[in-house]
C-alpha cells in the first residue's frame, strides 16, 4: 500500500519500527504508533542517532516514561517535540490575537463543549491549548469522569475517559470540557473575555464574535447585558497534516515548537483529572502528581 500510495520502494518497507531504526538509523523520526511504545521508540531513536523526533500524544503512559524520554533526549543531543498542534492552527492564533485587543479586553476562560472525544487523545491537546492560550502554567485540577467505560476504536486494550473538567492557573484564568459519554456530536469552544466572547465552531471552521460597544467597555461586568458589536467569519476548520507538518518544521527550525517539556505537561494534566476522579473530584494541584509518576494509564 506504502509503494502504491506514496511511491516507498519495496526496500524501505518494514513491519518492526525498531529494526527500522537500527538499520536506517534516520536523523528525523515521527513516531505515530499508540502511546504505550511511544517512550520505546523515542529512546531507541535518540540512541542510534536521531537528532529530531516528533512524538504523538499523549507523550506516554506514565510520567516516568514520560522523563525517561526527555532525558534520553538531552542524553544523546536529540530535539523532542510533541504533536500538540494548536499553536500553529489559525482557530487558536486568531482568537488569542483578538482576545489580547482592547477590544476584548483580555482573556478569563475557555470552554470547551463536544462529543465523547477522549481526555487522553483530544483532551490532552486542549490542556496545551490552555497552556498555550494564557501563557501561564496549569496550576490546579477537578475532574468528574462519566461512570460508563464506552469501548475505544483503536482496541479493547484501551481506555480513554468521557467526562467534565475544570482546569485553573495561579493568576485564576480558567478552563472548562465537557465531553461526556452521552454527547455524540460537535466540537464548540467559547472564549470569554473581559468585554466580549468569541465562540468558535471547530469542525466547520464558523467564528462569532461579540465586545462590548467602546463606550461601555469600562462599566462593571455586571452590566452583561450592554450594546455589542457583533459579526461571524470562517477560520480553517480543523486539519490534520498541515498542522502536523508545522509541528515537525518548526522542530527541525528550532522555532517554538511544542517541546517535550510541554508534552508531560499535558499528560501531568490529564494524570490529576484522574486522581481528581478518585479521590472524590477533590481539586489536584499538578505538583501533586510526582506521587503518581509510576503509574500507568490505558490511553491510546
Amino acid at each position: 500500500m506504502a509503494e502504491k500510495e506514496q511511491g516507498v520502494a519495496p526496500e524501505l518497507h518494514f513491519s518492526d519500527a525498531l529494526v527500522l531504526l537500527k538499520e536506517k538509523r534516520p536523523e528525523c523520526v515521527v513516531v505515530a504508533t499508540t502511546a504505550p511504545t511511544h517512550c520505546e521508540y523515542t529512546i531507541r531513536s535518540a540512541e542510534l542517532g536521531a537528532k529530531y523526533i516528533s512524538c504523538e500524544k499523549p507523550m506516554a503512559i506514565s510520567l516516568a516514561e514520560c522523563d525517561l524520554m526527555l532525558d534520553a533526549c538531552k542524553k544523546h543531543g536529540a530535539k523532542l517535540a510533541v504533536n500538540h498542534q494548536m499553536r500553529f492552527m489559525d482557530q487558536y492564533v486568531t482568537p488569542k490575537r483578538l482576545l489580547n485587543s482592547a477590544e476584548f479586553g483580555g482573556l478569563v476562560s475557555i470552554t470547551v463543549v463536544a462529543g465523547n472525544f477522549g481526555m487522553a487523545m483530544n483532551g490532552a491537546h486542549y490542556f496545551e491549548m490552555f497552556r498555550y492560550m494564557t501563557d501561564e502554567a496549569l496550576q490546579e485540577v477537578t475532574a468528574w469522569f462519566s461512570p460508563e467505560k464506552v469501548p475505544n476504536p483503536r482496541g479493547p486494550q484501551f481506555e480513554d475517559r468521557a467526562g467534565s473538567v475544570r482546569v485553573t492557573t495561579a493568576s485564576g484564568k480558567r478552563f472548562y470540557m465537557e465531553v461526556s459519554s452521552d454527547q455524540g456530536n460537535g466540537l464548540k469552544v467559547i472564549y470569554a473575555a473581559r468585554s466580549g466572547q468569541i465562540a468558535v465552531e471547530e469542525l466547520s471552521g464558523v467564528m462569532s464574535l461579540m465586545y462590548r460597544e467602546e463606550q461601555y467597555r469600562e462599566l462593571p461586568t455586571t452590566r452583561y447585558g450592554m450594546p455589542s458589536i457583533r459579526s461571524e467569519q470562517t477560520i480553517q476548520p480543523a486539519d490534520v497534516i498541515a498542522p502536523s507538518r508545522a509541528v515537525l518544521e518548526s522542530l527541525i527550525k528550532g522555532d517554538n515548537p511544542p517541546t517535550g517539556e510541554d508534552g508531560r505537561l499535558a499528560v501531568a494534566t490529564l494524570v490529576a483529572a484522574y486522581i481528581s476522579d478518585e479521590e472524590g473530584h477533590r481539586p489536584v494541584r499538578l505538583e501533586e502528581t510526582e506521587k503518581f509518576k509510576a503509574r500507568t494509564f490505558p490511553w491510546a
